[in-house]
């Protein structure tokens, strides 16, 4: 095998926001606290061991994932990073996703397996205290439609719920039912060999086996991390919620996350950048079986969203404090709940999660919270050897597979033809004529400059045009090149985006079986910050 990187500005593909993240441009410092570098996680901890090691909420921790394993076989890692996580010397690096469908896109691997290296990082970094990769299950989400399927092959598999009602609650308490039809299909695209039947395997245990997704999605996320010591941590847990109750009231009260996160936004567009979320009054949800719905504020008075639900400040008040759970922080709020009950230290996700964080270190420093680090997950493109083989036999760099498809093959097309048919230099030399017909109608008659523009642009379309068509005939004429090109392209990056963002796990399970995380963990590297290609 062989492994490659390049820089995410030159994969085209990440937002300006986050290649200046990764740049450590000074218009992004106020909006983070310390940049993902091995040398400021010993700050980090000293800030998170003084803001954590107290009211007991290690203990709470522990207890609570105690219970959440009691029905799960927890691997003697898993179990013993619960047990440490009982220690004052003991922190988390985390990374949270939905409950996609069999994983979902191929990134899922990639966020946990960056978790994973990142502790094991820290802890030869600082011997002395213990590191523990935690796996945020996004149990309150209630987005059906997001999570739903699943592509292998470029078909698409869905699960579609037979009570439809059901859809608008936590998507973590969904029912499992229909997903048997979901398991047929699966199981006839993939075949009868050792790890197709071991995908099929971890399908059925999942999804058929379990009552629930929140328990599905636990399982096989046990099964594929379990060994490396990933502890999964459902969110969605009346204990855990209690140590949130006074951010939760703050919020009901006051408004705080909206205030705070709006004149960061602000500050972020007046930058140039793109929000990625727009904050509401209040960001809490009010949730209960087969509903999660936000809450709303008017004279005093508290409303759930579209339901004929209300209540005074006082009765909403003497509800969250006797049932936390059917209080459900929003994409806004949720970042400073995982803070507030885990010893966290960083925080890892894609580029369109970090762009809300960075909404959030105002809000953050009012609540008096530490902010975490955070960290670009791995992204990776897996080639096989075979096509490897055939970027190089295609003379294609790294750099070159990740331009837009017309790009690439206009550019290889003039590389590789026999005549030049790049006008480029006529061009220049057309522009260097005309800029001595500009001279003589500056001294004749300015009324001229017009006209003289005018056939200049003319011109210069004209060779245009005709680069165009000698570039359309060289295309015809190397026709099977070009094929060659876009379909090398084409597998690589399907539906003309990155292939982490589409394709599922179980394709290359089936082609590299076991093995597939093992070369994972050893080939990424969370803080070399750059995109890997890797030919297995």
């Amino acid at each position: 095998m062989s492994t490659d990187t390049i820089s995410y500005s030159d994969t085209n593909y990440f937002s300006s926001l986050i290649t200046d993240y990764l740049a450590q441009k000074s218009t992004l410092k106020p909006f983070y606290s310390r940049f993902p570098e091995i040398g400021n996680f010993g700050q980090q901890l000293e800030e998170k061991k003084e803001f954590f090691n107290k009211n007991g909420k290690r203990e709470t921790l522990v207890a609570v994932l105690k219970e959440q394993y009691e029905k799960v076989p927890a691997s003697e890692a898993t179990l013993k990073n619960i047990e440490l996580l009982g220690k004052d010397n003991t922190f988390t690096v985390t990374t949270g996703h939905q409950l996609n469908l069999f994983t979902g896109p191929l990134y899922f691997l990639y966020k946990i397996v960056t978790t994973i290296n990142l502790a094991q990082e820290l802890k030869e970094k600082y011997p002395d205290h213990d590191f523990v990769p935690v796996y945020w299950m996004a149990t309150e989400d209630h987005d059906f439609e997001e999570i739903n399927f699943f592509n292998v092959h470029g078909k698409k598999f869905q699960w579609n719920l037979p009570a439809v009602e059901e859809r608008g609650g936590a998507v973590g308490e969904l029912p499992t039912a229909g997903l048997e039809d979901v398991f047929k299909l699966f199981s006839a695209e993939i075949g009868d060999t050792a790890n197709a039947r071991q995908l099929k395997e971890w399908f059925k245990k999942a999804y058929l086996e379990h009552d629930d997704l929140a328990a599905a999605t636990r399982y096989l996320a046990n099964e594929l991390f379990g060994k490396y010591g990933l502890v999964i941590l459902d969110g969605h847990n009346r204990k855990l919620k209690k140590q949130f109750v006074p951010h939760m009231q703050q919020e009901l009260l006051e408004k705080s996350s909206c205030k705070a996160s709006v004149s960061s936004a602000e500050a972020l567009e007046k930058k140039g950048y793109s929000v990625q979320v727009n904050p509401r009054e209040i960001n809490l949800f009010y949730l209960e079986k087969g509903l999660r719905e936000r809450i709303i504020e008017k004279d005093g008075n508290y409303f759930v969203h579209d339901q004929d639900i209300t209540w005074s400040r006082q009765e909403i008040l003497e509800l969250l404090e006797r049932e936390p759970k059917k209080f459900s922080p929003n994409v806004l709020m949720r970042p400073l709940y995982q803070e507030v009950v885990l010893p966290n230290l960083c925080y890892i996700g894609g580029g369109g999660e970090l762009a809300y964080w960075f909404e959030l270190k105002e809000y953050f420093e009012q609540q008096k919270v530490p902010f975490p680090i955070l960290l670009l997950r791995n992204s990776v493109l897996i080639q096989t050897e075979k096509q490897d083989q055939k970027r190089r036999k295609l003379n294609i760099s790294i750099p070159e597979l990740f331009l837009k498809n017309h790009e690439l093959i206009n550019r290889k097309v003039r590389q590789i033809s026999n005549i030049d048919i790049d006008l480029s230099p006529q061009k220049e030399h057309l522009v260097n004529q005309f800029q001595g017909l500009y001279e003589v109608a500056e001294k004749t008659d300015k009324s001229f400059l017009g006209a003289v523009k005018a056939q200049e642009v003319k011109q210069l379309k004209g060779l245009e045009n005709l680069e165009k068509r000698l570039l359309k005939a060289q295309k015809k004429k190397l026709e099977d090149e070009v094929s060659r090109i876009a379909a090398l392209q084409n597998e690589l990056f399907p539906n003309k985006g990155l292939q982490e963002r589409h394709q599922n796990f179980s394709e290359f399970y089936l082609e590299y079986g076991e093995n597939l995380i093992p070369l994972l963990l050893k080939n990424l590297k969370p803080l070399e910050l750059k995109f890997d290609i890797l030919s297995l």
